[in-house]
């Protein structure tokens, strides 16, 4: 099904005309649990990979002290099973017993897996074909494949490979791609999910605005016009409601603006050339947050019974960078496919 971001509670450009020219367009993925092929742009699904391609692995060395325990791939699919199999006993009979016997067994079973001090293979995150999502790329490709080793690395989070390449040139697809002995983190396993892209506009983030616009925004008098109750609803100050709904949209997304949140903005050069990169997609952990509901989409049931497992938060994914921040991949729009820039905020 196709997803609605509600309007935005007014048009923040009649209040600022000068961030009209600022304004860029961002396509929101809406990932949803879903059953994708090759042929589909999709999270944590099968990759359109050349059977005569070798699959990428993770060479460096992985710190056994990082994790008690560790899962396989299997593992974690189970354990999620078991758990919505939980909510949804519970959601019938509030009385019922929160784990059963058999799953308690089941979790005790799988507590008790080696650690793997071999190379990794890397993991699907994300598949975008150009067909279904704009984003920027080299002539050439009309595919991008998103793949991460699912351990922390020095920047204690998952790290990612692009893989740029024409699908019309694929003939012959990878049937059965190994997958990792064990991961990490059960939240380094992408819940597998289609996508439903939605064009919407965005404006920057409040700190890559120019002085004179920050200080405008955060002045209350400048609001007059509006209706408060068009506002407080979201926001306690018109600086914050700018910040969580009118400017960058939370979620899945390629392109638009950089959504800042742990650190001030700051220089994104390439390595290659010097050229200042360009958003290409963020990695969400949840598609919105406490202050940012009004991007929730119009068909995003509120009383689903039961919902799918993750989804009365957003996280549909089930992925979770950080602590529930974003990882957002960035490339060189002279030629995307230089080294990318990956900034957790």
């Amino acid at each position: 099904m196709s997803f609605t971001t509600p309007p935005r509670p007014f048009d923040i450009t009649a209040l600022f005309p000068q961030l009209a020219p600022l304004a860029r367009t961002a396509t929101r993925l809406h990932p949803r649990p879903g059953s994708p092929t090759v042929h589909d742009s999709s999270v944590g699904g099968p990759l359109l990979w050349p059977a005569d391609e070798p699959w990428p692995y993770c060479d460096e060395p992985h710190d056994s002290r990082a994790e008690p325990v560790v899962h396989t791939p299997d593992d974690v699919r189970l354990l999620r099973r078991d758990r919505a199999a939980a909510a949804e006993r519970r959601r019938l009979d509030p009385e019922a017993p929160q784990w059963t016997p058999e799953e308690r067994a089941t979790w005790e079973r799988l507590a008790n897996r080696p650690w793997f001090d071999g190379p990794i293979p890397l993991l699907p995150v994300a598949q975008l074909y150009a067909r279904d999502v704009p984003f920027p790329r080299p002539p050439e490709a009309d595919l991008l494949q998103v793949l991460w080793c699912p351990f922390d690395h020095e920047t204690a989070h998952p790290r990612t490979a692009l893989f740029w390449r024409s699908s019309a040139t694929v003939t012959h697809v990878l049937d059965a791609p190994p997958e990792p002995p064990v991961v990490q983190r059960d939240c380094y396993l992408p819940e597998t999910c289609l996508f439903s892209p939605e064009q919407v506009t965005e404006y920057p983030h409040p700190s890559e605005l120019d002085e004179e616009l920050q200080d405008q925004l955060e002045d209350e008098s400048r609001w007059e016009s509006i209706d408060p109750a068009l506002y407080t609803t979201y926001a306690d100050d018109p600086g914050e409601l700018y910040l969580n709904n009118l400017s960058t949209a939370p979620g899945w997304k390629t392109g638009g603006w950089t959504r800042w949140s742990l650190t001030d903005p700051k220089p994104r050069p390439c390595p290659a050339c010097g050229t200042e990169q360009v958003p290409l997609l963020t990695l969400a952990s949840s598609e919105w947050d406490g202050g940012s509901g009004t991007w929730i989409a119009e068909e995003d049931p509120t009383d689903t019974s039961p919902p799918p497992l993750g989804a009365r938060d957003g996280r549909y994914t089930l992925i979770d960078i950080v602590g529930g921040y974003n990882l957002q991949l960035h490339v060189c729009p002279a030629d995307p496919s230089h080294p990318h820039i990956e900034l957790v905020q």
